[in-house]
């Protein structure tokens, strides 16, 4: 595939010095560096991919078996006497 892309200077002066180094043509050089770059692309994503692990604690035996009254929850919590 035949494409332009506009490289930055720093860039190409490291592909420039790569491709001294290598002995091989600019096309070669930058398709290593492209290879090698999506490799560590890929590579970076799957490690740096955020793990969540959830503990369980137990909280012991709840005071009220059950919340569907929500009248008898709050006068659960904030006590039988409150006005």
């Amino acid at each position: 595939m035949r494409t332009t892309v506009t490289l930055e200077d720093d860039v190409a002066a490291e592909l420039g010095k790569l491709q001294k180094a290598r002995a091989e043509s600019f096309k070669q050089t930058l398709n290593a560096a492209l290879r090698a770059g999506l490799v560590s692309l890929k590579g970076r994503r799957a490690r740096g991919a955020a793990v969540y692990e959830t503990k369980p604690v137990s909280l012991g035996t709840p005071r009220l078996k059950n919340v569907d009254d929500i009248s008898e929850v709050l006068a659960f919590a904030e006590g039988e006497d409150h006005p």
